[in-house]
């Protein structure tokens, strides 16, 4: 599929407006089509879907969105340069896609979603963990969207997928297997970039399940930053900038305290997160 539309080829819009990608914006753009179709697709199919799309560029990926499917596609462009090349994908698709140029740190997602709602996006490099984050610890739980379909750096993605005992589990790791099931879809090469980057990137998909209404989110924000903290000390030592006895977090979880924190079920911090407050 070369073609999914009646708008010009993505290497013509870019030499048509001048988007030289900027590294300080983080970007990267998409040119392969059957690419962005195959990352619009991961998630099932668009139909009656609104999809919120972040640092869209030059539009690669919206197009995709749009080709299949998508009810409605809200792109946030923070680059002015873009502008003028999403305009004409608005014009194509009449009353389908709504550009925001802003900031996509400083927006409130929640109040974008109006029916089904799903985030796909090509995250520029440099705030794509930042937002993933932001979107995980999200109150209330479930939160307004269906699903997430993001690309990062490989690196990354493995940190989002990781299991106890992997060398990438983390705090983000703990985050996305407490609060989604996540998967890394496919690889994405260097050469599907322009410019290419200096490492592999990775597709991977979320899916929020439920969790218990009761456990504050930054409780476990906390105790995941203790404990990952001092990666190569025992939790036993690194417990301890919690400012709390650190035997009673250890009981609750059922540790003994010579493991490292990359080795912890997710229910063990959880476990610490709830007997947190009673120790303060």
């Amino acid at each position: 599929m070369s073609q999914i539309d009646k708008l010009p080829p993505l290497r013509e819009v870019i030499a048509t407006h001048g988007l030289r990608a900027k590294k300080e914006l983080g970007q990267n753009f998409l040119f392969d089509l059957n690419l962005t179709a195959r990352i619009a697709r991961v998630g099932g199919s668009l139909e009656g879907v609104r999809v919120i799309e972040v640092g869209p560029g030059p539009g690669g990926l919206t197009r995709a969105l749009l080709a299949e499917g998508a009810h409605e596609v809200i792109a946030i462009e923070r680059d002015p340069r873009a502008l003028p090349a999403l305009a004409e994908i608005a014009e194509a698709y009449p009353g389908r896609l709504t550009v925001i140029a802003g900031d996509a740190m400083e927006m409130d997602y929640a109040l974008l979603a109006d029916g089904p709602t799903r985030i796909i996006a090509n995250l520029p490099y440099n705030i794509g963990t930042q937002l993933l984050t932001g979107w995980l610890t999200m109150e209330p739980w479930p939160p307004f969207f269906e699903s997430l379909t993001l690309m990062f750096q490989r690196e990354v993605a493995e940190r989002i997928v990781a299991r106890p005992g992997d060398d990438a589990n983390g705090r983000l790791g703990v985050l996305a297997g407490w609060r989604t099931e996540a998967r890394i879809a496919f690889n994405v090469g260097r050469q599907a970039f322009v410019p290419p980057p200096n490492v592999t990137s990775a597709v991977v998909h979320l899916m929020p399940k439920p969790v218990e209404p009761d456990l504050p989110v930054k409780h476990v924000e906390q105790v995941t930053k203790a404990a990952f903290g001092q990666r190569r000390k025992m939790v036993r030592q690194s417990l301890k900038s919690l400012g709390v006895p650190v035997e009673g977090l250890l009981k609750a979880a059922g540790l003994e305290g010579d493991e490292r924190a990359e080795e912890l079920p997710i229910e063990a911090f959880l476990a610490m997160a709830r007997a947190l407050p009673g120790l303060r």
